[in-house]
């Protein structure tokens, strides 16, 4: 077997956890930075972003730990691009706030760019040699737009469309296209803890019994279930009798099942809760090493009853919370390095866990 700090036996039943030195140490959150997100794909925007040709739209990718300034745009023929937000000239920030026109100017130097990124004019370059090439382009980004939403990444390891399969499968008979984003059911949490202990909460049940009690009399604990995917996870909440499900056509993977909710984990930092009325997506941004936020971004199906509030998810919230901050003060004590892993009920961690230690051991 080997000793290296990360080493995740592929066996969890002799497996140990991931060291604490993961979510202790500062420089291995600056190495998770480059070594897990930026090779991951990252939700980026909803689509109403930009809606029209002409519409841009500048953030940040990632605030607090990878800070890529990045722009949306959308051209005269309606298709959607993310480029770099940075000039290729100084590298000032060319666009500082949404808006809607006909090309990308940098405000420095007056150095132009067509919406699609490529370099178009620039002032004072007269007998600059060997210019423009390539190299005068905005970069382009890889971006994915699915469920009204866009994904980008600045050097995914595999096509969105592979890692999305697994959710795909489940939800297709989903009106998807319907889905629209509820501003006053959605906020955002700070959570005192490192970012992957608030996930690994996530992917486990075990807790559930202990710290949910309303969850718990909602869900049928006996038959919670766990699947496992590439870089991706699910856990399904079956309902109780007397409660809220998904009424499934004939064929679905958990036909005879009273689904309460499919709960999607995307590695590294995502999650997809898809409930009868909607979906909570749930996005875990790096704040530090012992701090992130957790913005819950609410979506409803139209013309369906919308009872979010049945599902005491921000009760859930804040439950989960205490635990996981608690756990931030516990992970730093000099008598705990590593721990074990239920064999039946934290699948999913230890699947999370071996996917970290495989980036973190990539250069």
């Amino acid at each position: 077997m080997s000793t290296t700090p990360w080493f995740i036996d592929p066996d969890i039943r002799q497996a140990r956890t991931l060291p604490a030195i993961f979510y202790t140490d500062p420089a291995m959150y600056e190495l998770s930075s480059e070594r897990i997100f930026a090779r991951s794909w990252l939700y980026a925007q909803d689509a109403t972003a930009v809606q029209r040709p002409g519409d841009v739209y500048p953030f940040l990718l990632l605030e607090s730990m990878l800070d890529e300034p990045l722009l949306l745009t959308q051209d005269e023929h309606g298709q959607v691009r993310c480029l770099s937000n940075v000039c290729t000239h100084r590298a000032k920030i060319v666009v500082e706030r949404p808006t809607n026109i006909r090309q990308l100017r940098c405000p420095y130097h007056g150095r132009c760019f067509h919406l699609n990124g490529a370099f178009k004019y620039m002032p004072a370059f007269e007998g600059a040699k060997n210019f423009p090439s390539h190299c005068d382009d905005l970069k382009s980004i890889p971006i994915y737009c699915w469920a009204g939403m866009y994904f980008v990444g600045l050097s995914p390891i595999m096509p969105f469309e592979q890692l999305i399969a697994p959710i795909q499968q489940r939800v297709e008979f989903l009106p998807l296209d319907q889905l629209r984003y509820v501003p006053e059911a959605s906020r955002t949490f700070e959570v005192h803890a490192h970012w992957a202990l608030y996930c690994e909460n996530y992917l486990e049940g075990l807790h559930i019994p202990f710290v949910h009690p309303t969850l718990n009399k909602a869900l049928d604990f006996s038959s919670y279930q766990y699947h496992l995917f590439d870089h991706c996870s699910l856990q399904i909440g079956v309902a109780r009798a007397d409660q809220p499900h998904f009424d499934l056509p004939k064929g679905h993977p958990d036909e005879g099942k009273q689904v309460y909710a499919w709960y999607f984990f995307v590695f590294p930092n995502m999650m997809f809760n898809f409930y009868p009325w909607g979906l909570s997506l749930n996005v875990v941004v790096p704040r530090g090493p012992q701090h992130c936020h957790v913005h819950f971004r609410t979506y409803r199906f139209e013309n369906l009853p919308f009872n979010r509030e049945d599902f005491a998810i921000e009760q859930t919230e804040m439950e989960d919370e205490a635990v996981v901050e608690s756990v931030q003060i516990g992970i730093q004590s000099r008598y705990y390095d590593r721990g074990r892993y239920a064999p039946t009920m934290e699948q999913a961690v230890h699947h999370f866990h071996r996917l970290i230690s495989q980036y973190m051991q990539q250069v």
